[in-house]
């Protein structure tokens, strides 16, 4: 059923593209055009019964019409059946329905009555001329999402074609073997899209609108099902690619371990167990590393590191911005060089005689530990043989530009290892169905010694407070980040704000050093104000959202967000995690502008009670779905339409076990299942 609409259907060029717009391209695609809610046209309801804020459908006849024009020009008609009279306003009419809805004429009308200046009434209902005991209509009015110039009457007749099409082809068959259907109680996939476009007068309205009617659980359960099989899928035949065996060798990783003044924690032993079998296998490594701010990461992924050096290969760390980059590279040369393992420096801003250099050594093998920005990309990165590629901030990178990096160590027999890492916790569900191509290592434990940081709503009124504040820390020989807001809409806007107020904090502290870092500085000046913050030379450091990731000062005790209430819940929790990286007790202050939309007040009111990145992740992705944790991982994913990860994560959970039993016993099925759902969009993920 892969036919395109016009195809299969006669449809003319413009309706085609209106459906293109909705994401219709074949029949198929009709057929999940599912009814976002419904109406109830198949009962009718006495006047004097309806109480306000019902949706009913009644009818009437026209005894009064007029427009009036006041307070505003509007058509007001009242219709009356043996029970009661109801009051009818059109405050948007044409002419023609003035003659349309004359005295004496039966209507039919569909809309919420409320409470008005005479009575009950009804504003814009849905209305039909009817003649006496004309039949009511025998299932719900399904109610499609459309565009502009496509009307529901349109798209109610081409989805009611393509399902006689359907059933005249039997296309509706089973995909899922019977015993899953039977072990999980589906309905049957054909009763359910019919049920679906066509519900009976007997269903519950409430139980389509929440969807959790048995035919809804059935095409969400399908739908996720299809996720489960394309990412399952590809990650048996990533398996079914070699990979360079890196054998554990333990002599780097002890000396390594010896030297640095802490020990790991249980979790960071575990996954770096995880991480070492993995890479010791003889197919590619496709691991997910996450864990909260401040959990360890980067010590794992130096380990993984030194087990590809050890066994003779190159390693290479790529990290979204320069500044983080290049506190990677000065953390692993620190720990690195007394190993005497070479390390290399590449960025877009190294002098080109410096890149060359560095190119060299590169590609010859001399850097056996390779750490950058984008600059990785380049054509003219070649490496000698590379065996694992590390991606910190993974969300930030694109699918193809992961799979750039990858293909910089791809022979024909083998891909280079990767892990991936990310310090924004992803929830379970998210998990299990946007991650399910990888395998993923959680660090659910904090590195001791950090101090758990208090956070505190002050509205901007008190501004004069925080600043009183702020001196206070400083002449206590402590630190503080001043965080300028995000505006998305404007680089130059949010430059200009932070210019403004780097002049307005260093005026109002004359005695103190005050520092600013953005995004259009160059690297080297970014990284020389960096510096002088470590140093403690700069006090009080002004930045955008910069520094979200990466930064490392111990003494900055003191953070100040403003306008908390424009960022989301991951960015806070990032920035939040720049203080309390010492002993010292830390506060982070979340200014905030009122009123507070109550989306705001709930983001803010999250961020405040929880300090655990894994709860804040999970009740962020009920907040605003899953787009924010997923960044650019969305090209090539299959999105979900119908199924809900927190509500439907019993759904989740059987379409898991059920992709893996299908892939090993159904392969044909399967395959039928996959083509069904995602036809052209199923593209396997391949970074």
């Amino acid at each position: 059923m892969a036919s395109t609409v016009d195809d299969a259907m006669t449809i003319s060029p413009g309706v085609q593209e209106k459906l293109s717009r909705l994401g219709i391209r074949t029949e198929w695609d009709l057929i999940l055009h599912l009814p976002i809610r419904y109406e109830d046209e198949t009962h009718l309801f006495p006047i004097g019964d309806a109480s306000a804020g019902q949706t009913v459908q009644v009818e009437g006849v026209i005894i009064h019409n007029e427009v009036v024009v006041r307070p505003r020009r509007q058509l007001v008609c009242q219709v009356e059946d043996k029970s009661g009279i109801l009051v009818v306003r059109y405050l948007n009419f044409y002419a023609s329905q003035i003659k349309t809805y004359a005295i004496g004429k039966r209507v039919r009308l569909l809309g919420e009555i409320r409470h008005g200046y005479q009575g009950m009434e009804m504003i814009h209902p849905k209305c039909r001329i009817v003649s006496v005991s004309e039949p009511l209509a025998d299932t719900m009015t399904p109610v499609y999402s459309t565009t502009a110039g496509l009307s529901q009457k349109t798209l109610i007749k081409l989805i009611g074609q393509a399902l006689h099409n359907a059933e005249q082809t039997n296309v509706l068959t089973e995909t899922v073997p019977d015993t899953i259907v039977k072990r999980y109680q589906l309905a049957s996939f054909k009763t359910s899209v019919f049920n679906l476009h066509h519900p009976s007068p007997e269903v519950s309205i409430g139980s389509l609108q929440t969807r959790t009617h048995p035919a809804w659980r059935r095409i969400k359960f399908d739908e996720l099902l299809a996720q489960q099989l394309s990412m399952r899928l590809h990650y048996r035949q990533r398996r079914s690619r070699g990979a360079p065996v890196l054998a554990r060798k333990h002599e780097y990783a002890a000396r390594f371990l010896e030297q640095l003044a802490f020990k790991l924690t249980p979790a960071q032993v575990r996954v770096s167990e995880e991480i070492s079998r993995d890479l010791a296998a003889p197919y590619p490594m496709q691991r997910l590393l996450q864990g909260d701010v401040g959990s360890g990461k980067t010590v794992v992924a130096a380990l993984a590191a030194l087990q590809a050096i050890e066994n003779g290969f190159q390693a290479v760390l790529m990290a979204p911005t320069e500044i983080l980059a290049e506190q990677h590279f000065r953390k692993l040369y620190a720990w690195f060089e007394p190993l005497g393992v070479r390390i290399a420096w590449l960025s877009g801003s190294q002098k080109k005689k410096q890149k060359q250099i560095t190119l060299e050594e590169i590609s010859t093998g001399v850097a056996q530990l390779v750490v950058g920005t984008h600059a990785l990309f380049q054509d003219s990165v070649i490496f000698q043989q590379l065996g694992l590629a590390i991606i910190d901030e993974q969300h930030r990178f694109g699918v193809h530009q992961r799979l750039a990096l990858r293909m910089k160590g791809a022979r024909s027999d083998q891909l280079p290892h990767q892990l991936m890492m990310s310090a924004t916790p992803i929830p379970r569900t998210l998990s299990m169905s946007y991650f399910a191509d990888l395998d993923v290592s959680m660090i659910d434990q904090m590195l001791p010694g950090r101090s758990p940081v208090m956070t505190k709503l002050v509205a901007d009124s008190r501004r004069d407070e925080v600043i009183m504040r702020i001196r206070h820390a400083c002449m206590q020989g402590k630190q503080v980040y001043w965080v300028c807001p995000l505006i998305e809409e404007s680089e130059v806007l949010q430059l200009q704000t932070a210019e403004a107020t780097h002049a307005n904090l260093t005026e109002v502290f004359p005695d103190l050093t005050v520092g600013l870092v953005h995004g259009r500085l160059s690297p080297q000046e970014k990284s020389e104000v960096m510096d002088s913050f470590k140093q403690g030379i700069v006090q009080l450091l002004v930045a955008t959202t910069v520094i979200e990731v990466g930064v490392d000062v111990p003494n900055a005790s003191l953070m100040v967000i403003e306008n908390a209430e424009r960022m989301g819940l991951s960015q806070l929790h990032q920035l939040r995690g720049r203080v309390g990286r010492g002993s010292e007790a830390s506060i982070c202050i979340l200014l905030f502008q009122q009123p507070l939309s109550e989306v705001a007040r709930k983001r803010l009111r999250i961020i405040f009670e929880q300090s655990d990145g894994f709860e804040i992740a999970r009740q962020d992705l009920q907040l605003r779905g899953p787009g924010e944790f997923l960044g650019a991982r969305q090209s090539g994913v299959p999105m979900l339409r119908f199924a809900d990860l927190e509500q439907d994560s019993d759904l989740l959970t059987a379409a898991q076990a059920t992709a893996n039993e299908m892939l090993d016993h159904y392969p044909q099925l399967a395959q039928r299942h996959i083509d069904r759902w995602l036809g052209d969009k199923n593209e396997y993920l391949r970074a």
